[in-house]
Formats: structure tokens, sequence, C-alpha cells
């Protein structure tokens, strides 16, 4: 059979500093409303400033707002996905990458995905916007190519190993998580190490709290957002061990290889050090793999797309790591289904209370699953391509031509 050729690529934004349109979520996930638990006094490298210790997004956590990348074959099939870029994206995408995706057969997705990184070293700085704007265009192709065959991107992956993958539950309530049917529930860490020994207690005041709460199975981590220094996280870890937390999550900054390594060197027996959400290429994961972390946690939105989490899972592989990706709905769904080392995955709670089941990239996707019981069957991911749909009601905008 022959593939058709890509004709068109299309990057538009919505929400962030350069949109009207802010705080109605979407691809960034931080652009919410008013009183949103993801807002909510959560330690951040800048709380040490008390103007920025209680909102994120004070400092401009949401600026970016959401990229949409949009790719259509010449017989007329398209594709699309979504990240975290907003304007600047669309700059990327349109006038610079399109000239690596426009002519090339739909299949060429490793090909356009190797010169889209090498084109863009001398200002990528290896991660960050430039690289979430190559995931959202390699997650497009993905889409596309799904939706041209007629398959879904599981399946294109070789196919599912497991029936079906069930979630932890990142928010503010694990209790509620656990009603939900949620294996787990991470909460963000609220204080760091301008607050001394007594953040420390309140941490571990708070994790003891939702242990009488969920009781002994339920799993509890601490996502703590590169707010920390290794004397804070390692007191941290042996003051809340006694209430079973299974990980401390991001602890430092992504190029503070050293700081993990000490951290896995002092953890408590049995509670794990995890980490990814913001590391952006592939030697980034490899060497936060050779610090003994547990499991590599990247964002396929922001680490170079599918053909990058394909690289990273097998990197976690062979030195028996899991791969859990920072969550990202349909598109680490279609990815970890098929990963032997992924056994369990994570939901983002993105109601304002943590207290509902709303899908991560709302309002954006049309049909965007949601776990049922804690839950998501392979049954519910059989469509082409990723498939969702684009909410074209959304106040989309293209900003550029290529």
């Amino acid at each position: 059979m022959g593939l058709p050729t890509i004709k068109d690529i299309r990057a538009y934004f919505m929400g962030g500093a350069s949109s009207s349109a802010s705080g109605r979520g979407g691809g960034d996930y931080h652009d919410q409303g008013a009183g949103h638990w993801i807002d909510d006094h959560i330690a951040t490298p800048m709380s040490k400033y008390p103007q920025y210790e209680q909102s994120r997004q004070s400092f401009g956590i949401n600026v970016l707002g959401t990229l949409v990348v949009e790719v259509e074959a010449s017989d007329g099939t398209t594709g699309f996905a979504l990240s975290t870029a907003g304007w600047i994206g669309c700059f990327v995408a349109e006038l610079h990458l399109s000239r690596f995706i426009i002519g090339r057969r739909v299949d060429d997705i490793r090909l356009i995905h190797d010169q889209m990184v090498n084109a863009t070293l001398f200002y990528s700085g290896g991660g960050g916007v430039v690289v979430n704007t190559i995931s959202c265009i390699d997650l497009a192709l993905w889409d596309l190519f799904g939706k041209v065959l007629g398959q879904p991107v599981y399946s294109l992956l070789g196919g599912a190993v497991r029936e079906e993958i069930q979630f932890y539950a990142t928010g503010s309530r694990p209790d509620l998580a656990k009603e939900m049917g949620f294996i787990g529930g991470k909460i963000p860490t609220h204080f760091g190490p301008s607050d001394g020994d007594a953040g420390i207690r309140e941490e571990a005041g708070r994790v003891e709290g939702f242990r009488d709460l969920v009781g002994p199975d339920f799993w509890l981590m601490f996502d703590c957002w590169m707010s920390q220094d290794v004397n804070f996280a390692v007191k941290l870890a042996h003051a809340v061990a006694p209430y079973g937390v299974k990980w401390l999550e991001e602890s430092f900054p992504a190029a503070e290889y050293e700081s993990y390594a000490e951290l896995k060197r002092q953890m408590p027996p049995g509670m794990m050090v995890t980490s990814g959400e913001h590391h952006g290429n592939i030697a980034a994961f490899r060497t936060l793999s050779e610090t003994g972390v547990d499991i590599l946690q990247p964002d396929v939105g922001w680490c170079g797309g599918l053909t990058a989490l394909l690289d990273i899972a097998a990197i976690a592989r062979s030195r028996g790591q899991l791969v859990v990706p920072h969550g990202s709905s349909v598109y680490s769904h279609h990815a970890v289904i098929t990963f032997v080392n992924t056994p369990f995955s994570e939901f983002l709670m993105t109601s304002p209370a943590a207290d509902e089941i709303r899908p991560q990239f709302d309002p954006l996707l049309v049909g965007e699953p949601v776990p049922v019981n804690g839950r998501i069957s392979k049954e519910v991911l059989t469509k082409p391509g990723f498939g969702v749909e684009l909410n074209r009601a959304c106040p989309l905008e293209r900003p550029f031509r290529h």
C-alpha cells in the first residue's frame, strides 16, 4: 500500500500570557482558574521568596499556555496533538520545523524526529519549550499515522501487554482518590528548605492524617516539584517513613544528578526515589538512570514525544527500572499499555478540589477517556490514532503561517 505524504502543518495556541482566553486548562494544565488545588501553596524552587510562596501562577507557571499541532496528509487525513508551548511553540513549529515535515511520507516519523532534534540543538538547551514543541509534532505524526492505517497507536507499537491500565491519582485528596478506585494518591509538598524542621513536621503530620483516612495498603507518595535540597529531602523521607510513603518524586531540579544519587543512598529501606518530568532528552534520562533512581517519569509531551519515550523506556528496562510517565492522558496510555516495565500509570486530577474525575486536557479533547474505578481497558483505546478529536469550539489562534 502506498502511503500518503504530509502536505501541511498548522500550529495553534490557547491560553497563557499571550492570550485573552486564559484559565481554561487544556494542554497547559496549570492554566486554571482561581481556587484550584494545583496552585495552592505548593512547594517550588520559588518558595524561598515570600511573594511567590502561595501561588505558582504568581511566578508564571501558566504563562506558556497550550500548543496544538495539526498535520494533514495528501489524502486529507489529519492528525493532531497538544502540549505546553503556546505562542512560542507556534513560531518554532511553523517557521522552523515545518521544513522537515512537509513532503515527507506519513511513516517517516523517526527521520523527522531526528532532524527536528538536531536542527534545534543550537537553541533548545536540551529541553524546555523547544522540546515541548518537538514532542507535540511527534505525537501529531503518530496520530496521523494511526489514522491513515486505521489503527490505534498502541497497535503500531506492537500491541498491548496487559488488558488494562491501573492508575494512581495526583491531587490534593488521596482519601477521595481511594473512594474512586485508584491504587494510590500522590500529594504535593507544601514546604521546603526555607521552612526548616517545622516544614518537615507539617508534611509528616499531613501524611499521617491521610494514612489514617486511607488505611495501611493504599499508596501515598510525595511530589516535591524540584523544591528541595539533599538535607531536607533526606530528613523528610525518614520523617514520613513510619506512614508508608511509597516514594519522593522530583526532589531536585533536573540537572542535580549528584543530589539524586545521594538521596537514593540515604533513603529509608523500601522507599523509592523517582524523577524525570522535567528532563528533556535521551542523554538526560541516561544520566538520571545511572543515579539509581527507581522510576523514570518522562512527560511524553515534554521529553521529545512518543519516539523519545520509546527510547527512554528501553533505558529504564535495561537497568531493571520502571518507566511511569508523568500524566499525559491518551498520549501516554497508548505507550504504557505496551511497556512491560510500566505496571501502573498516573492520572492527574484537574478538577479544582480534586473531588471528581475530569479529563486532564479538558476542554480540548473530544472523547478523552478517563479511568473507571481507577482503570482504563485497552478496549477503550481501539479507535485510530490516539482515539480523540480536537474540540474546534475552543478559542484557538494561529499566529503564524509557514
